[in-house]
């Protein structure tokens, strides 16, 4: 038997082929420890994890009852993921248990899907092939002759967290001028980015596109509702790469249909996959993709081997590097902090 256990729900963590954990265990070399898994029930998952060290949270949500149910002796909670809603933060807080997510391992390619859907939304990319494939061939010039030149427009970005700033990188050679929103962050630092800081009001009103990159938690689920789309110009474009909940998806659709916006590009949707009966499915005047703006390559390797060494440093006693709670760190653990320097990453920096 291992001297340390990290339990984990059985399956996994993201719907792609594959399996094992021999990527997490490459960055475990030379620890005494084992990935087991568990059942994906609460109750039987609580049960489970009664002599485990760390949690590798996966496949199932993390709630306040199965947070309070943990043996003390729960190090962390470590995600493989950039979101961490799956998770009940606060009660993994109160209880002293920090929580871990993987913030700058997908970064690139979200943003290169946030930019994907700007243009192609705005050059009507399905429509102009739709228009080639049934023999419309002439109908494609008129249609785009509506629409202005994208250089000169306007791009507002709601919230300026990593992937918002990648964003603002890949826009600025287009000739878009950028303005963003988020009161967390310093203004300094958006103006470094070459970003105008702005009101939520002024983001919604004066944008030719509007970019959600909102974290899902409690505090912004449901952000954007009716008042916000009826807001924003009506040749606006809408994208959302982040989460969601954190749009009111009936409010959005009621925009679409009535025309308080010209079109949308979706890669997350409120309830996902969505039900047949969902409206967005069939509307000419949205882009869909299946929540997939994360995706490459590298997704697999990359995230397991980040969730490999935050195993490694908390049972080795160390600080997390990716924790979302710090003070849980602070505060009620017995990990130690252990960079030297700073390192502009989570709780370290």
């Amino acid at each position: 038997m291992a001297k340390f256990k990290i339990a984990t729900p059985a399956g996994a963590s993201f719907t792609v082929a594959g399996g094992g954990y021999d990527d997490e265990m490459r960055e475990l070399d030379g620890i005494d420890c084992e990935i087991v898994e568990g059942p994906t029930d609460e109750d039987g998952f609580a049960r489970f994890a009664q002599d485990a060290d760390v949690i590798y949270a996966k496949g199932m949500r993390f709630s306040k009852k199965l947070i309070d149910a943990l043996p003390d002796r729960v190090r962390a909670i470590v995600l493989g993921s950039v979101g961490v809603d799956s998770v009940d933060v606060k009660a993994a807080t109160a209880r002293g248990i920090p929580v871990t997510n993987c913030p700058d391992t997908f970064i690139e390619e979200v943003a290169d899907h946030a930019m994907m859907l700007l243009l192609s939304t705005f050059r009507r990319t399905i429509e102009q092939d739709r228009m080639v494939r049934e023999n419309r061939w002439r109908e494609g010039r008129p249609a785009l002759l509506q629409i202005p030149r994208l250089m000169g427009q306007t791009l507002g970005l709601i919230s300026f967290g990593h992937v918002a700033r990648a964003v603002a990188k890949r826009a600025k050679p287009f000739g878009l001028r950028i303005m963003a929103y988020d009161p967390f962050i310093e203004e300094l630092v958006m103006v470094e980015h070459g970003v105008l800081p702005a009101t939520l009001e002024d983001v919604l009103s004066q944008s030719d596109f509007v970019s959600m990159h909102a974290p899902a938690r409690p505090e912004v689920e449901g952000m954007l509702g009716e008042k916000h789309f009826k807001m924003m110009k009506k040749t606006a474009i809408f994208i959302n790469t982040g989460r969601g909940p954190t749009v009111q998806e009936a409010a959005l659709i009621k925009a679409l249909e009535e025309k308080w916006i010209a079109y949308a590009g979706l890669d997350v949707l409120e309830i996902e996959p969505p039900g047949d009966n969902n409206p967005l499915l069939k509307m000419n005047n949205v882009i869909l993709s299946a929540h997939t703006a994360s995706a490459s390559a590298r997704f697999d390797p990359a995230r397991k081997a980040h969730v490999g060494r935050e195993l490694r440093l908390v049972l080795e006693g160390r600080w997390p590097m990716s924790c979302v709670n710090p003070a849980a760190l602070q505060n009620a653990t017995k990990l130690q902090r252990w960079q030297p320097i700073s390192m502009e990453r989570g709780p370290n920096s």
